[in-house]
């Protein structure tokens, strides 16, 4: 999908014809490709192309957003006409610079594609590796997804880019059973331009470690309650640093004044141990890109630096309203919705203490290997978090499995507490839900110890 110029500059002009400061086209075309395998066959195939364009005009304060599944010059002078017509004022000649064609802003590697024949029968491996965990597993769902994109960007000021993701996910969920107890355990793999890490040795080692997830937890002893510290391991990825304090430093929720974090920049806002980034130059890893889809130039972007916040996620938008640059964080779902500030990689920067330190100098508390889902408040930065797997620390070891732990606390105070920063880092992938909008992200955090943290269970 290549759109030509002139039907860009046409649009863009007619967008403003009406008055307005700024004007975006963003056009897209994405290839979606999925195979679902449950109860040992393939039970879902679906394949599908789908593009478009959106328009946006910026007024003031005011945005006006129109989306079209055609992109033909017609198509699109139609949207640009729908969208200035919103501001009720006379049609007027409108002269811009002309468009000026970036390169890509950095090299992508190639992306090997796999194959339908490939993907079933990797699928069908992974299905009989779990199962031969035990008679206890008693249901296998495999998920493979492929979405190639391709998106052509151009504003007003002159700017137009072109860049390539080609996303690739799976996700592989296991339900173990023993008597009345029922468990269940899941592993996700996901990559953007970077389909060499779908090897079958990778995905087989995936299903055993879910399916072995899910079967001990069947014996796994009741959490403890209480008070007590927690540490969190680095392979339960970032979801504390993405959940507690990454939607809190996102420009339209502290613009807002909806974010623990608004007013705050250059204090101190966690432990001179914490460094937080947001980085999707990050080659391969799910939340990584070019060009954020307004066309501003991926970037890395140290949010928190030895526990002084520094910045936030900037837009355009946000940008323009509190006069900084952006920090290529506009993000959205499809051509169908206007882009705001939105993570990408988002990490906790490793420390110097060895995780086995860290747990060794923990006389008891919890060990949190897995995190599962939970509820955050960006307005105060309270949450309450699942524990997927976690294990009690006695004497400084990890001992026996608990089930149904959840953590309840507060981001800003956990950022402030934390007292050990780990050397290790984990990463984990998702798809990050804000304003009825998906993007897909990772995140990552070393191993880190919290000296107390309130710890519930279940009976």
């Amino acid at each position: 999908m290549i759109v030509k110029r002139k039907s860009i500059e046409q649009a863009l002009a007619r967008a403003l014809a009406s008055g307005g400061d700024f004007a975006e086209i963003f056009l897209e075309c994405r290839r979606i490709s999925s195979i679902g395998l449950e109860a040992g066959r393939i039970e879902k195939v679906h394949s599908g192309l789908d593009q478009g364009a959106g328009i946006r005009l910026l007024a003031g304060d005011s945005s006006i957003y129109v989306y079209t599944n055609d992109i033909s010059p017609s198509g699109l002078l139609k949207a640009a006409t729908d969208a200035n017509m919103a501001l009720k004022q006379k049609l007027t000649d409108v002269r811009l610079p002309a468009l000026t064609e970036e390169g890509p802003a950095q090299k992508q590697p190639h992306n090997n594609v796999i194959e339908i024949d490939q993907v079933v029968e990797l699928l069908t491996k992974a299905d009989a590796e779990a199962r031969s965990v035990g008679d206890e597993i008693k249901q296998v769902l495999v998920r493979y997804r492929s979405s190639d994109q391709r998106v052509q960007i151009a504003n007003s000021l002159g700017k137009m880019v072109t860049d390539s993701r080609s996303r690739t996910t799976l996700i592989i969920h296991i339900v173990a059973a023993k008597g009345d107890i029922v468990q269940t355990g899941y592993e996700s793999l996901g990559s953007c331009n970077d389909n060499a890490i779908f090897t079958e040795d990778k995905v087989l080692e995936l299903a055993v470690s879910s399916a072995q997830r899910a079967s001990m937890l069947l014996s796994a002893k009741p959490a403890p309650t209480g008070r007590m510290p927690v540490v969190l391991a680095g392979e339960a990825g970032g979801t504390m640093i993405h959940e507690a304090c990454g939607h809190g430093l996102e420009a339209d929720i502290v613009g807002k004044d909806m974010s623990v974090y608004a007013g705050k920049s250059g204090q101190r806002v966690a432990s001179e141990l914490i460094t937080v980034i947001d980085d999707p130059t990050l080659p391969g890893k799910y939340g990584t890109y070019s060009y954020d889809d307004e066309g501003t130039p991926a970037q890395e972007t140290v949010l928190i630096d030895n526990g002084i916040l520094k910045t936030y996620m900037y837009d355009l938008k946000w940008a323009r309203r509190q006069g900084v640059e952006s920090t290529g964080n506009g993000r959205r779902q499809s051509f169908q919705f206007s882009p705001i500030p939105r993570m990408s990689n988002t990490y906790l920067a490793p420390g110097e203490t060895a995780p086995e330190e860290i747990v060794a100098s923990t006389k008891r508390g919890l060990l949190v290997k897995r995190m599962g889902g939970g509820q955050v408040n960006p307005t105060t930065g309270d949450f309450v978090f699942e524990v997927a797997e976690g294990y009690v620390i006695e004497n400084g070891r990890p001992t026996y499995p608990v089930r149904g732990a959840t953590l309840t606390g507060n981001g800003p105070k956990v950022l402030l507490a934390v007292d050990m920063v780990g050397t290790d880092l984990g990463f984990a992938i998702g798809t990050c839900g804000k304003d009825g909008q998906g993007v897909p992200v990772s995140d990552a955090q070393p191993t880190i110890r919290i000296p107390e943290l309130v710890v519930g269970g279940v009976l």
